[in-house]
């Protein structure tokens, strides 16, 4: 297995979408130092007999409560157990492992006065493939994901469940499996561990990673429906974009160049063609599809800082013995970042969809009606069609943002949140009905550039044919459509499609 590991501010987005798709994650030994340094500050801290904010006093509206030395174990534990409260499906595998691995790099800063041992246990769990059990809803995307976060650190000290080799257990049962020992939590380390935004981030870095396979792939069944409906190749021209100067339409117009470059199909109508203009949904791929391009560079940007910061609290700086409160925990910049690809795939689904529509109407794509041989008698692509709408209308419901929504919380004290958690949950979801109506699309595109034979396309673009029909042969009299969607909304999720579209990372 690949493992990464993990320095104090360097974690790239590839380092976090390999764990993500399987990758391990440990810190690097330079971290230890820091780490050691800033548990034996708390240690200095709590000698001095003040109170200090999650260290020996009450949380959130009860922080003016002092805590007795004799009871800081048993109040850690405490608010571990009281903040696992969330409800609703656990949360995927991969996006548990992803949030464990973004605390373990929230810790290498030495900035949360969390023991080596703790930072241990962390990392054992990932190695040996034990992903808490972790209620997904719960979270308002301030003061930390509280709950959520809550709940991995309650599998840590042997409370709750605990993945291992696919099946859910009591968390003690599946350490002791393991040859681990519950932890005992130290000063602050309850706290350290259940504040901060990693839920929300993993969630949103999960939600770009599947986003970016959309939009690569979305770009080659787009050039295949240009040209399944003979259109121009002229709108990709780069001195039109060059004139507009935004990055993503750059990077598009010369993807989508690339993509159809060579095509019998397009030669074939370079003359003679009375079409003036092609509909927007061709013609404007650079311009739409470059724009949410730019959003997800702009979202992974964020991400990507986000993922290389502390933000629990308080925050220890072992150099002064200090415990500074702040509000890093607050995730306004993963909200915004996650109601950016949430827009981000709406549109590349939505555009996508009006290619299908086109492709289906006679007037607009000069092809069959419905792209069936025999229209009448047979439907063709009439009903997905009518699926890749609702599709699309459902990720239209889903795209309003979530940052512009707050609820007070802890009796006020807590009175503007983010609602991260939120937004970034709903990723993964509106990702999956876009990948239904890419696979849709590349069905009818393929469909569409069937009925040009002996013409072909581009060596790209018949490359992706070629893939598709090893499982979906051309439709020629109705059949159960729906494994046909199956199959290639596999080959989309699968990510091959996608490797064929030469274009700058988008994460």
């Amino acid at each position: 297995m690949t493992e990464i590991i993990l320095k104090a501010d360097e974690a790239t987005l590839a380092d976090w979408r390999a764990i993500y798709r399987g990758a391990n994650a440990r810190l690097d030994a330079a971290t230890a130092p820091a780490i050691a340094a800033s548990a034996a500050a708390i240690e200095r801290i709590l000698a001095r007999g003040a109170p200090v904010y999650g260290i020996n006093t009450g949380f959130g509206k009860l922080a003016s409560v002092r805590i007795g030395d004799e009871d800081l174990a048993t109040l850690q534990r405490n608010i571990v157990l009281s903040h696992a409260a969330g409800v609703g499906d656990a949360m995927p595998v991969p996006i548990a492992r992803l949030m464990m691995a973004l605390k373990l790099a929230s810790f290498a800063h030495g900035a949360s006065g969390v023991r080596p041992e703790t930072v241990a246990m962390l990392e054992t769990m990932l190695a040996r493939g034990l992903t808490p059990v972790i209620p997904a809803q719960g979270s308002v995307g301030a003061s930390g994901d509280l709950a959520p976060l809550s709940h991995m650190a309650a599998a840590m000290i042997g409370v709750g469940e605990i993945i291992s080799d696919g099946t859910a257990m009591p968390a003690a049962a599946a350490l002791a499996a393991a040859g681990l020992e519950p932890l005992t939590l130290g000063p602050k380390e309850g706290l350290a561990l259940l504040n901060g935004t990693q839920f929300s981030c993993a969630n949103a870095l999960a939600g770009l990673f599947e986003a970016e396979n959309l939009f690569r792939t979305a770009l080659v069944t787009g050039a295949l429906s240009t040209e399944a409906a003979k259109g121009s190749d002229a709108p990709f021209d780069p001195r039109i974009h060059a004139l507009r100067r935004h990055a993503g339409q750059i990077a598009v117009g010369e993807a989508l160049r690339g993509l159809m470059a060579g095509s019998a199909i397009r030669a074939s109508h370079l003359e003679g063609d009375a079409r003036v203009q092609d509909p927007y949904c061709l013609r404007c791929q650079p311009q739409v599809m470059g724009a949410a391009l730019d959003l997800l560079r702009q979202a992974g940007h964020t991400l990507a800082t986000e993922a290389n910061g502390v933000s629990d609290n308080p925050l220890i700086f072992a150099d002064t013995d200090e415990a500074l409160s702040g509000g890093n925990f607050h995730a306004e910049p993963v909200a915004f970042a996650a109601d950016m690809i949430a827009m981000a795939i709406c549109e590349i689904g939505s555009i996508a969809e009006r290619r299908i529509a086109m492709l289906v109407d006679p007037a607009l794509s000069g092809l069959p009606a419905f792209l069936t041989p025999h229209p009448g008698l047979n439907s063709g692509f009439m009903i997905p069609q009518v699926t890749a709408a609702a599709l699309v209308s459902e990720n239209k419901q889903r795209a309003y943002p979530a940052s512009v929504d707050s609820i007070p919380t802890s009796a006020n004290q807590e009175d503007h949140v983010s609602m991260a958690a939120h937004g970034a949950r709903r990723l993964l979801a509106m990702a999956k009905n876009a990948r239904g109506v890419i696979a849709i699309e590349y069905l009818a595109a393929a469909q569409g550039c069937d009925f040009h034979a002996p013409l072909k396309s581009s060596d790209v673009l018949e490359a992706a044919r070629a893939l598709l029909r090893e499982q979906v042969p051309t439709l020629g009299e109705d059949r159960h459509f729906h494994p046909d969607i199956a199959a290639a909304a596999a080959l989309v999720a699968g990510g091959r499609i996608a490797a064929l579209a030469a274009l700058p990372g988008v994460a």
